[in-house]
């Protein structure tokens, strides 16, 4: 599933990328001006809703692909990876465990199994850069709208794979595996330095998905979640952005 949506679109960026590169000059000091651009995200979350009675606070690392026109309008495409190490809902193993919380593994020894949070957001946006303050017209506040897909689970590892009982097909009946479509809120602010060094984008961002779980059956409830959650996720999000255009050539010339 990861890989027919990830090949694709590294295909169609490095597509654009040398497609707009060989014909595009601009002079981001003087005038907006329209270009692709990539970059590298990275938040820290908070939680609410059905979502935080199963995790803690979260972290998430992650790319964008976006396009800002000649008049600041924003569309992109962002993937993200959620991981974490707060499980709160930490009693799905309770059946196959001792009285004392131990799994036992090959050869009569306890496992080491640890849970955390994993997850990944996927969606498409867009918005509008607003140049009231910056350091040039291509520069300030953002707002972006975003639609996509949200997918979290709880990660059981099984260091050492000493458990037959927490097997990868078996791990499905405990992990959770919830997913569904989410919309994100931005609000932040955008800068393109006016010699390419300094170009970035950070604010807050609000992302509410209405989601379901996705197994047929828990193993350690012994029944189907048929539950509709509303998971929510608050937090902060930096983007560390690369302009793909060239520089406008100089207008005067030495003998």
């Amino acid at each position: 599933m990861k890989r027919k949506i990830i090949f694709p679109l590294i295909i169609s960026v490095f597509i654009a990328m040398n497609f707009y590169q060989a014909s595009a000059q601009f002079n981001v000091r003087d005038s907006s001006v329209s270009f692709f651009m990539l970059g590298g995200t990275f938040a820290y979350q908070v939680p609410g809703g059905d979502i935080a009675d199963r995790f803690g606070n979260n972290f998430n690392v992650g790319g964008t692909f976006q396009w800002k026109t000649k008049k600041n309008w924003i569309f992109g495409i962002d993937g993200n990876f959620i991981f974490g190490d707060q499980v709160k809902e930490n009693t799905i193993l309770e059946r196959i465990s001792t009285s004392q919380g131990f799994i036992i593994g090959e050869g009569g020894f306890y496992a080491d199994v640890f849970l955390y949070e994993r997850g990944f957001m996927f969606q498409g946006k867009a918005g509008k850069i607003f140049p009231v303050i910056g350091p040039n017209p291509n520069s300030g506040l953002m707002a972006t709208l975003g639609v996509g897909l949200l997918q979290h689970k709880i990660r059981i590892e099984d260091k050492g794979n000493t458990a037959p009982q927490l097997s990868d097909e078996y791990k499905k009946g405990y992990d959770r595996l919830t997913n569904g479509i989410s919309f994100t809120e931005f609000l932040g602010y955008a800068n393109f330095g006016s010699h390419r060094l300094v170009n970035f984008q950070a604010g807050f961002e609000f992302t509410q998905a209405f989601t379901k779980s996705r197994r047929d059956f828990n193993f350690d409830t012994m029944t189907r979640d048929d539950k509709s959650r509303f998971d929510l996720l608050v937090g902060i999000r930096v983007a560390w952005i690369i302009p793909l255009y060239k520089r406008t050539p100089r207008e005067y010339y030495y003998n």
